[in-house]
């Protein structure tokens, strides 16, 4: 029988046979060598499988779990349920994570028993892995967690965190029934227990790839899972959250607005920017990122196309 892993390493894999082997050799290259690897090919139709297998081959730490495809929770929570792991790290099958990722967040949660989740920085690559100058620190807006949370996933996205696997059994699994918001929903359920702390290593980590798709994401379908988030955090800690409606409804308007930006669609950004002045205009003068959003939208299409690359560029989408 293996020994027992400090760390499960869980990469959702679908159609990824082109990015998962500099995936899982960033997992090769990690100065902590306490891991194992579980990849869940999540019903992939192309080689990603045969990918897996030969680093199967070569070191025990690696292994191949096959389902049928469910989405990108569906794929977390097989594996999770798989894992072995005092600690769970989330790494989606096409980022790469920093030689020093899994030792970096496992000294912190071994010296810090309060911590329960911990990120890094992480900074964008494009499709061919060259870095991009998009960068997120990952700094919350507020001081409470939760509160910060509902305003920008400080984590950032579904590859940069490593967790304590007991948490799960707390708060429970990633909802599959969320298309999207999924990792906000976690985080905040987690916050929700005013028992485990977040932590943020200032070092960049984690590389977040995005890749040439065009418009990738369900404007509609999002906002409705965005909406249902809020509104579930409500339910969970209505004294502390209700208060802050206005301004959660005016980040996350803010956040479709640059999607539809990103995407070419200018109207519907406009009619997001429009609802989120309506919720909360501080925004737009106490976040960069926001002001940013809202000149790009207002502006012609020549000054849009100028500074909307400071947002990532319209051709550049993540897919699942």
């Amino acid at each position: 029988m293996l020994a027992t892993p400090k760390v499960s390493v869980v990469v959702p894999a679908y159609n990824v046979s082109g990015y998962i082997q500099e995936t899982l050799i960033s997992l090769e290259l990690q100065t902590f060598l306490d891991f194992e690897v579980l990849v869940i090919d999540d019903g992939s139709s192309d080689d990603t499988a045969a990918i897996v297998e030969k680093f199967e081959e070569r070191d025990s730490r690696f292994q191949l779990l096959q389902k049928s495809n469910g989405g990108l929770s569906s794929a977390r929570n097989y594996g999770i349920r798989h894992a072995r792991g005092e600690y769970i790290a989330l790494l989606d099958g096409d980022d790469v994570y920093h030689k020093d990722k899994l030792a970096t967040h496992v000294a912190r949660l071994d010296k810090d028993a309060d911590v329960g989740v911990v990120y890094s920085a992480s900074q964008t690559i494009r499709d061919d892995g060259r870095p991009t100058f998009i960068s997120l620190s990952g700094k919350p807006v507020h001081s409470n967690p939760m509160l910060a949370l509902l305003c920008k996933n400080f984590v950032g996205h579904g590859s940069n965190a490593v967790f304590r696997r007991c948490l799960v059994d707390e708060v429970g699994e990633f909802d599959e029934d969320l298309r999207s918001w999924e990792d906000l929903d976690f985080w905040l359920r987690i916050a929700a227990t005013q028992k485990w702390g977040f932590y943020r290593e200032k070092r960049i980590l984690c590389y977040y790839r995005v890749r040439a798709s065009g418009l990738s994401f369900n404007v509609v379908q999002m906002r409705i899972c965005g909406e249902q988030v809020i509104q579930s955090a409500k339910k969970r800690s209505p004294e502390l959250i209700e208060p802050m409606l206005p301004t959660a409804y005016a980040y996350m308007y803010r956040y479709l607005a640059r999607l539809c930006l990103q995407g070419g669609d200018i109207e519907t950004a406009r009619d997001f920017i429009d609802q989120a002045l309506i919720c909360d205009k501080s925004i737009f003068y106490q976040d960069m990122r926001s002001l940013l959003t809202l000149i790009s939208v207002r502006l012609s299409r020549i000054a849009k196309l100028a500074i909307g690359r400071s947002l990532g560029s319209a051709k550049y989408a993540k897919k699942y």
